[in-house]
């Protein structure tokens, strides 16, 4: 397997106001006179991670990552209010006008995948192309899967699962999940409030890759990326993403003549792959690189070198005039 690239520090990082009160931290990596790409990290709710330039080439690319609303170092922390898909994608635009960028290259996974494909469908004239890892549809049927009792993860991990609804018990409808979670996130008693911020991360967590080498990676977690993923995932969840049911399949035709690779572990317990078979299915210009033993995580080799692959490719199939 090729080796990923050794992570690069920013050159430049700042604040960004948006609306309402928001502030939304941005960085820059890699050649500020490179090919701009967009890093949109998971979630909602997750931040940026230490490491996500490993997958580009610093001499290639103008590497722009930002922490969506309510997470990471942008402000206010974990709010919900105004804080919904278009309001990101609001921010997206804003980004991209501030930074007098006419065209870029949308870099995805999960829910971040979300967000890349609502944005090139809404501004195609300005996508150069896509990357895509794990790809979220947002539809009802996702979330099912991924928190319902009867949903794929569920049923494969009922351990898991167990101990993820403890304190609110096996609920019949997605929402009822989601409603006696956010109850229990707005409580004034902060063991339990605490308790259930670490059930909702540490449902996710464990399912999202085959192996955890070293251990439960609840013992090593970050209280401050537990409650913002928690809160946000739960709220965006609860409102079906703030999107239509289907709507991504439906309007896929507006990015038909864009370049998309997309990437997509074959065991992934949160994002289920026909998602991107789908997707793939009815977008003529898209690839799809099935991961053999790899689940959601970017942490498992398969999916990494994948995406650094894709990442090398891409830039040689765009039209950047």
């Amino acid at each position: 397997m090729p080796q990923l690239y050794s992570p690069a520090n920013p050159y430049r990082h700042f604040m960004l106001p948006v609306t309402h009160g928001h502030e939304i931290y941005v960085e820059e990596t890699g050649n500020p006179k490179g090919i701009p790409i967009l890093f949109i990290h998971g979630g909602p709710g997750a931040g940026l991670s230490t490491d996500y330039s490993k997958q580009f080439d610093t001499n290639i690319y103008r590497i722009i990552g930002f922490e969506q609303r309510g997470c990471g170092r942008s402000t206010p922390f974990a709010s919900i209010e105004n804080n919904t898909t278009q309001d990101l994608l609001n921010d997206i635009h804003a980004l991209r006008e501030h930074l007098h960028i006419d065209k870029w290259i949308l870099f995805g996974g999960s829910w971040g995948s979300t967000l890349a494909l609502l944005a090139a469908i809404a501004a195609p004239e300005h996508t150069l192309g896509l990357i895509l890892r794990g790809v979220f549809l947002g539809r009802e049927q996702d979330i099912h899967w991924y928190i319902h009792p009867q949903g794929g993860a569920g049923q494969l991990y009922p351990e898991h699962y167990e101990a993820f609804v403890q304190d609110v018990g096996y609920l019949d409808t997605t929402k009822e999940i989601c409603d006696a979670f956010f109850t229990l996130f707005n409580q004034k008693n902060k063991f339990a409030k605490a308790n259930a911020l670490r059930a909702w991360y540490g449902w996710e967590e464990r399912i999202s890759r085959i192996q955890h080498p070293y251990g439960d990676p609840l013992y090593n977690y970050d209280l401050h990326q537990v409650a913002s993923l928690a809160m946000l995932e739960c709220h965006y969840l609860k409102n079906d993403c703030f999107i239509p049911d289907n709507y991504i399949l439906d309007n896929i035709h507006a990015i038909n003549h864009i370049p998309g690779m997309i990437v997509h572990g074959r065991y992934d317990m949160i994002c289920k792959l026909e998602s991107s078979y789908s997707l793939q299915q009815i977008w003529p210009n898209s690839q799809l690189t099935i991961v053999p033993d790899a689940g959601h995580s970017t942490s498992e080799p398969g999916i990494a070198f994948a995406l650094k692959q894709a990442t090398d490719t891409m830039y040689k199939i765009i039209d950047i005039n």
